[in-house]
């Protein structure tokens, strides 16, 4: 037995020396540069174009089966250029020899690429440079079915392994011709590990990206390792990856299929700016600062699943999940944030209304979305209002957007509403109907207008509609109605009981009274309603409720130049308590009278006077009245004698 043992030792070293001795020979024996021709005429048969093979072919047999090639091009499709398919620099491929001899399976000490490049194009009339290569193929072939090989038998399996891959310089370039776009990768750089079944695979790769005319530009580098699932899948294991000013981590996950997503803080204005996409200006230069992203990423048939999304942009907190699909779901809550922050500056100096350029209706945004969300934030601030437990519904597709529902307290009230914007035309269209209940007057008058002269509690519904470009255009032609209520306030700085005893003074030339001080004008209730025509409103149906008075009118508002112009008449009702200094003889006329008053000048802080010239012709006919009276009952008199 043993002898046998020995004779057969003996037997395989005199094959594996017989094997070095040819493979030494082969080599020195055989030039593979005189196959150029051969190997050029089989590449045409397989894809009908030039291989020019520029460099050196140099074969070696042992102990490593070793193949280098110098500098190599493909020819391009016709119609596409001279510019070469593909080429590279050189490319190196070594196999080791005696594991195939002793049955250790396929080794492959490394694959080596440099500088290789690939050229994909699309023409303007929808052909593309690479689709004929298969076609080529296919018809050089034309095997019949008996000739196809045999496909290995169950069990067959030769054990493979690759010391690693490198990649240097390399450039891939997308260039579509009916788009006018193009992409491009280039000074890829890619190195791994070793490659064998069932073991991890160490990837480093960096590369530059350009896509134009977006104008997006950015270096990329990866350092990852990729596993093998029971199923023969794919998936990476850890990955770092760094970008324009990106570090993210993703981690595996362990319970499930997925990721741990993990980007480090970053300024989204320098990620825009090294993108070549210009940031916005916002009103705080330090908004959009600070970003920091968080959360698990699935791949859930064909979307990509985010969930327990920890999201910190500058000092708010966003937490929820996002499904990237078709269309894209959105949940999210978050703790507090300033709206102002991230709104355009205000314009400066007295022409900032006059050079104020129009906010347009984004209609290219609200096409491409195709979104449906809920957001819900404890506070949110904008303009000096405070809006708290706000939630807000979103849905937008094929051009149209729905934000509904939209819900929130603010200013000790409650507010509503319902904005929908139609952008699948030439001419957006927005439509809003809001309602806001027992919500502080002075402090909303305060926030929008920056005025202090009202108090009170307001009560409205607003259901309004535009079309045009802009905010302005939209004012403009703008329709609809507005219902509102005004309950228990004041108007500062105007006190219409001295306004009414001032013009009885002018118009009787009489010296005017003393006023009392602070001007105000206390109210019950004050109700307008009516409908809304080319942006103005026009309310015929004016009432108002003073404690010693009650006004009837009416009279528009025009929006766009931010004008009010009432007519009103004023009825006392009863003494007032603070008119103790007003004579018997004013009290007596303007409790039987029905006093003209007028409300014009501009929207945030209007003038209320009385109506002298309605006035004037009030005490004159009254006069004129009066005389024909006495004429008339002295005539009367004279007769009866």
């Amino acid at each position: 037995m043993g002898d046998l043992l020995k004779k057969l030792l003996y037997l395989v070293l005199g094959i594996a020396a017989f094997l070095v001795i040819a493979a030494i020979a082969i080599s020195l024996l055989i030039d593979p540069n005189d196959y150029r021709d051969r190997i050029a005429d089989e590449v045409r048969r397989e894809t009908g174009r030039e291989l020019v093979i520029e460099g050196d072919l140099d074969l070696t047999l042992f102990p490593w089966l070793a193949l280098n090639v110098g500098r190599t091009t493909l020819g391009n499709a016709p119609g596409f250029g001279d510019e070469p398919f593909l080429g590279f620099e050189e490319a190196r491929l070594s196999i080791a020899v005696m594991p195939l001899i002793t049955g250790g399976g396929l080794q492959i000490g490394g694959i080596v690429l440099d500088s290789f490049q690939l050229n994909l194009a699309v023409a303007e009339d929808g052909r593309n440079n690479w689709q004929d290569i298969p076609e080529h193929a296919e018809s050089a072939r034309g095997r019949a079915e008996s000739e196809v090989p045999p496909e290995a038998e169950a069990g067959q399996e030769i054990s493979f392994s690759v010391a690693s891959i490198e990649v240097g310089a390399a450039a891939v370039r997308y260039r579509d011709a009916r788009a006018s776009e193009t992409y491009s990768l280039t000074d890829f750089n890619l190195t791994t590990g070793r490659i064998a079944s069932g073991e991890p695979i160490d990837i480093r790769s960096t590369f530059n990206f350009e896509a134009q005319p977006a104008g997006l530009v950015g270096d990329f580098s990866i350092e990852t390792a990729l596993v093998f699932d029971a199923d023969g899948g794919v998936m990476l294991r850890d990955a770092e990856i760094s970008t324009v000013g990106l570090d993210a981590t993703l981690s595996l996950l362990e319970a499930e299929p997925g990721y741990h997503l993990q980007v480090d803080a970053f300024s989204l204005k320098s990620l825009m700016t090294r993108l070549n996409i210009e940031p916005p200006v916002t009103a705080d230069p330090d908004a959009l600062g600070r970003i920091v992203l968080e959360g698990d990423i699935r791949l859930d048939d064909g979307a990509i699943a985010v969930t327990g999304l920890d999201l910190v942009v500058d000092d708010t907190t966003f937490k929820g999940d996002v499904m990237l699909a078709e269309t894209i779901g959105v949940k999210l809550a978050a703790d507090s944030i300033d709206l102002g922050r991230y709104m355009a500056p205000a314009a400066e100096g007295a022409a900032a209304s006059e050079d104020a350029v129009p906010v347009e209706i984004p209609t290219e945004l609200i096409r491409a979305l195709n979104v449906r969300g809920d957001l819900t934030v404890e506070s949110a601030e904008l303009s000096g209002m405070v809006f708290e437990n706000v939630k807000l519904g979103l849905d937008a597709a094929d051009g149209n957007m729905r934000m509904h529902p939209i819900a929130a307290d603010f200013f000790g009230g409650k507010y509503d509403g319902d904005v929908r914007i139609n952008a699948a035309g030439d001419v957006p269209s927005l439509s809003v109907n809001e309602n806001i209940r027992a919500v502080s007057l002075g402090s909303l008058a305060k926030a929008m207008f920056d005025q202090e002269n009202i108090s009170g509690t307001i009560n409205g519904s607003f259901k309004l509609g535009g079309r045009g470009q802009d905010l302005a255009a939209i004012q403009r032609g703008l329709g609809g109605s507005i219902t509102m209520e005004l309950i228990d306030g004041a108007w500062e700085g105007t006190d219409i009981w001295y306004e009414l005893r001032r013009a009885r003074a002018l118009v009787r030339q009489e010296e005017p009274p003393k006023p009392t001080l602070p001007a105000r004008t206390q109210f019950s209730n004050v109700r307008a309603a009516g409908p809304v025509r080319d942006g103005v409103f026009r309310n015929d149906e004016l009432l108002a409720e003073l404690p010693f008075m009650r006004l009837t009118g009416k009279g528009t508002v025009n929006f766009a130049a931010g004008e009010v112009d009432y007519r009103m008449t004023a009825r006392i009702l009863d003494k007032p308590e603070f008119a103790s200094s007003a004579t018997p003889e004013e009290l007596e006329d303007f409790t039987e009278a029905e006093i003209p008053l007028m409300v014009t000048g501009p929207l945030v802080d209007p003038t209320i006077a009385p109506d002298l010239e309605a006035l004037l012709k009030q005490e004159v006919q009254k006069k004129v009245e009066e005389e024909l009276k006495d004429r008339l009952l002295d005539k009367l008199f004279r007769d009866d004698d």
